[in-house]
């Protein structure tokens, strides 16, 4: 069966001591790893945004219990922590890199913790990890003018061709904002599927750039946590987030389209981040 929900989970840093900015998003080693048995347990079938994408455009059916383990922004964790517990399952897994705030020669400044290195990025994808898009340099991808929307989506898709030797398929928005000149952006650049955020299960009606994810934080314990992949009760454990979100919307309206004409990078993004934590 190809066509029923499913649960896309969204990770951020994996770490014992993460910097305070990235503290909220992040999971510790511990959880992660109580986190992937009750997958196992459970029997889920995890698989990659690509596989999701094909299998949903017609590529062939779902394996039982799909669900999708995704990581982003691109912090050292997931290569130090979250790689040896996935391998011992077997588990695929997606990563979205912002590539100017992975450590190297395109390093652009504006990361909130110690990121992966371009050499572990590649590490990544030769131990089977899907590697995605998340822009270049996280901004608020709705609130650029054409021109910066552009190079941050279409020159993450090339540096990523670069570096790993062939093109990504997926991305996954910053902040989880879109709208549908970006989505279009996102097309034109070449990739076949995007992400958002939501806080709801993935549905083959919510097309291929705008499909939903859970997001698992600090403070998912391990019953909220098995609730969240079964389905339940979603609703009501992202109430409070669904209500900002809604709030928040209103006021990026009122601000206008490019808000002051700005890229939202370096300091000022990180403190949007910052601001945006609870909500995303």
């Amino acid at each position: 069966m190809s066509g029923g929900p499913v649960p896309i989970l969204m990770y951020h840093a994996v770490a014992h001591a993460p910097a305070r900015a990235a503290y909220g998003l992040s999971v510790s080693p511990e959880a992660f790893a109580e986190q992937m048995r009750v997958l196992a347990d459970h029997g889920f079938t995890p698989v990659t945004t690509a596989r999701l994408a094909a299998a949903w455009r017609g590529g062939g059916p779902l394996p039982p219990r799909p669900l999708l383990i995704t990581f982003d922004d691109g912090y050292e964790g997931v290569h130090r922590y979250a790689l040896p517990v996935l391998s011992e399952h077997g588990f695929p897994a997606t990563l979205f890199a912002s590539t100017g705030w992975l450590r190297g020669a395109h390093e652009a400044g504006g990361a909130l913790d110690l990121m992966l290195s371009w050499d572990q990025l590649r590490e990544l994808a030769a131990a089977g990890m899907e590697i995605g898009g998340h822009s270049h340099t996280h901004p608020q991808l709705d609130q650029l003018r054409d021109g910066p929307l552009w190079y941050e989506v279409r020159h993450c898709h090339d540096l990523l061709t670069a570096e790993l030797g062939h093109p990504p398929v997926s991305f996954a928005y910053p902040y989880g904002y879109s709208s549908r000149r970006v989505r279009d952006t996102v097309r034109a650049a070449g990739f076949g599927v995007s992400l958002a955020v939501g806080n709801a299960l993935a549905r083959r009606s919510q097309g291929p750039y705008a499909l939903e994810r859970v997001t698992v934080r600090r403070s998912t314990g391990i019953d909220e946590f098995e609730r969240l992949v079964e389905g339940q009760g979603i609703g009501r454990l992202f109430a409070r987030d669904r209500a900002l979100t809604k709030g928040y919307a209103v006021l990026r309206r009122g601000r206008g389209l490019y808000g002051a004409g700005r890229r939202l990078t370096g300091e000022r993004a990180t403190r949007n981040r910052k601001a945006t934590e609870a909500r995303v």
